[in-house]
């Protein structure tokens, strides 16, 4: 299953953020965890589990597999039914 991130175009403090998204939590952990992501910027409690990362996280992510997604492709994954999460 892939992880997706989305363009970096959210403003944090002196950062630039995008979403790391994947269709299974243990997948985007395995992402997380290979790209120095900690785990304290997962959003559990979101409409759908996800990480912040910034740009630079962004480009570790690609070269470890990640797909870049568009807004209607990340809407689309989205509201995709999660049967794997967890």
């Amino acid at each position: 299953m892939p992880v997706y991130v989305d363009k970096a175009i959210y403003p944090f403090g002196r950062m630039v953020m995008c979403h790391m998204l994947a269709d299974s939590e243990a997948e985007l952990h395995e992402m997380a965890d290979a790209i120095g992501v900690r785990r304290r910027w997962f959003q559990a409690n979101a409409s759908t589990p996800h990480y912040d990362i910034c740009k630079e996280k962004r480009v570790l992510a690609i070269k470890n597999g990640a797909i870049e997604i568009d807004r209607r492709q990340t809407v689309e994954l989205v509201r995709r039914p999660r049967q794997n999460r967890g």
